[in-house]
C-alpha cells in the first residue's frame, strides 16, 4: 500500500511539473500577459522593453523571446547590455536611456544594479537608506520613446515593458498615444524603499486610464494595462 501511495504521489508530482510553466518576471507578470495575449488572439508579439536590465533574470519579455518573439530591449548599463547579444540574438539591444528630451544624461549606477537610474534624486534617496551606494555616474545617450518606436517598428509593438526607477511617469507623458498605441503595457507602479514606506504610484494608473487603457492586472509591484479598444474587439 505504501508503495502504491508513493507511486501515486510521484505520478501527481510529474503531472504538476509537466503542466507548469516557468515565469522569468518578478511576480509572474509574463504569464499574465501571455494569457492576456491568448485572450486577445494576438497573432504575434513584438515588444519594447525599456529598462530591460538582464536577458532572463526578472525579465518581463524573455518568455516571449523563448516562444519565438523578438523586439527592442533598452538597457543604459553597457555591462548589462552586452549580455543581450549573446543570450537573445534576435533582439536589438540599445545601450541608451529613454527620457522625454534627447541628448546625454548622467546615469547613476547603484551597488544593486536593478536600482540604476537617471534620477539623481532617486539615487540619493536609495543611498540615504544606508544599504545602497552610488558606485559611479556615467554619461549616457538619451533617446525619446517616440523616436525609437518610429525607427524600429512599422506599427506599435504589442507590448511595452517599462521599469526605469523614477522616470516611468515622465516617459509615459512624453509618449504620443495618438500615433503609437501598444496593445499592452507592463509598468512598475511601486516605489522602492527599505523602510516599509513604499507607495503605490496611483498617478501612473490614473494617467493610463486617461489614455483609455484598462488596468487588467496588478501584482502590487507592476501594473498591466490593455488598450480598451483592443479589449473590446477581442472576440471579433
Amino acid at each position: 500500500m505504501q508503495r502504491l501511495l508513493a507511486s501515486a504521489k510521484a505520478g501527481l508530482r510529474r503531472r504538476l511539473v509537466e503542466g507548469s510553466r516557468r515565469s522569468y518576471a518578478q511576480s509572474g507578470e509574463d504569464l499574465i500577459i501571455d494569457y492576456l495575449f491568448t485572450t486577445l488572439k494576438a497573432p504575434k508579439v513584438r515588444y519594447l522593453d525599456i529598462g530591460a536590465h538582464h536577458p532572463t533574470y526578472l525579465s518581463n519579455t524573455y518568455l516571449f523571446y523563448e516562444m519565438g518573439a523578438s523586439g527592442i530591449c533598452v538597457e543604459p548599463d553597457a555591462a548589462l547590455a552586452g549580455a543581450f547579444s549573446r543570450t537573445r540574438p534576435r533582439d536589438i539591444c540599445l545601450n541608451v536611456g529613454i527620457a522625454p528630451n534627447e541628448g546625454v544624461a548622467d546615469f547613476y549606477q547603484m551597488s544593486t544594479p536593478t536600482l540604476n537610474t537617471f534620477s539623481r534624486e532617486q539615487a540619493e534617496q536609495y543611498e540615504s537608506y544606508g544599504k545602497q551606494r552610488i558606485e559611479r555616474v556615467v554619461p549616457v545617450a538619451i533617446r525619446n520613446i517616440n523616436g525609437v518606436l518610429e525607427e524600429f517598428f512599422d506599427s506599435a509593438p504589442e507590448l511595452v515593458s517599462l521599469d526605469v526607477e523614477g522616470l516611468d511617469m515622465a516617459i509615459l507623458q512624453s509618449l504620443d498615444f495618438a500615433r503609437h498605441r501598444p496593445a499592452v503595457f507592463c509598468v512598475e507602479t511601486l516605489s522602492y524603499t527599505e523602510d516599509q514606506s513604499e507607495r503605490k504610484l496611483k498617478e501612473v494608473i490614473d494617467w493610463m486610464a486617461g489614455r483609455d487603457y484598462m488596468l487588467y492586472a496588478d501584482t502590487y509591484v507592476n501594473s498591466i494595462f490593455v488598450d480598451n479598444e483592443t479589449w473590446r474587439r477581442r472576440g471579433i
